[in-house]
C-alpha cells in the first residue's frame, strides 16, 4: 500500500498551504510561463523601462505577437504598466511595477536553479529515454 493510499486523497488547500488553492495554480500558471519569467528578468536588466523593439531583440526566440500577447497579461495582472506616448509613430514603454519587482526573486532564483541542475535533468531524461527505447 502507498502513502497516498494510506491518507487519502490529498486537499488542495493543504497542498498550496493556501485557502483558495486554485487561484494560486492560475496564478503559478501564469507567472511560471517561459515568456512571463524571461520579459520580467529581461525588463529588469534593461533598467525597469524599456520599448517593445527592445524587448523583442533582449529576449531571443519571442515572436512579436507573444511578447505582445505576455505584455498584455503582465500589464492585467499589475506586474508591467504601459504608457503611450503622443508621438508620432507612437512611441510604447513597458515598465515593471513593485508588484512586478517582488517577483524577480522567485524567478531569479527558479533560473538558477535551472542553471544549476540542468546537466542531472538531461541525463536522467537520457537514461529514461534509453530505458523506453529498450
Amino acid at each position: 500500500m502507498t502513502k497516498l493510499e494510506t491518507i487519502g486523497q490529498l486537499d488542495p488547500a493543504a497542498v498550496c498551504r493556501s485557502s483558495d488553492p486554485m487561484a494560486v495554480r492560475e496564478l503559478l500558471t501564469k507567472i511560471g510561463d517561459k515568456w512571463t519569467i524571461f520579459v520580467v528578468l529581461s525588463l529588469d536588466l534593461i533598467g525597469g523601462r524599456a520599448r517593445f523593439s527592445e524587448l523583442e531583440r533582449a529576449i531571443p526566440g519571442i515572436s512579436q505577437r507573444m511578447l505582445s500577447v505576455t505584455l498584455k497579461n503582465l500589464e492585467r495582472d499589475g506586474l508591467v504598466t504601459r504608457e503611450v506616448f503622443p508621438e508620432v509613430p507612437p512611441r510604447v514603454e513597458y515598465e515593471i511595477t513593485d508588484l512586478g519587482k517582488s517577483l524577480l526573486g522567485p524567478t531569479q532564483g527558479l533560473v538558477d536553479w535551472a542553471k544549476t541542475h540542468w546537466e542531472r535533468v538531461r541525463e536522467s531524461q537520457a537514461r529514461h529515454d534509453a530505458r523506453r527505447a529498450d
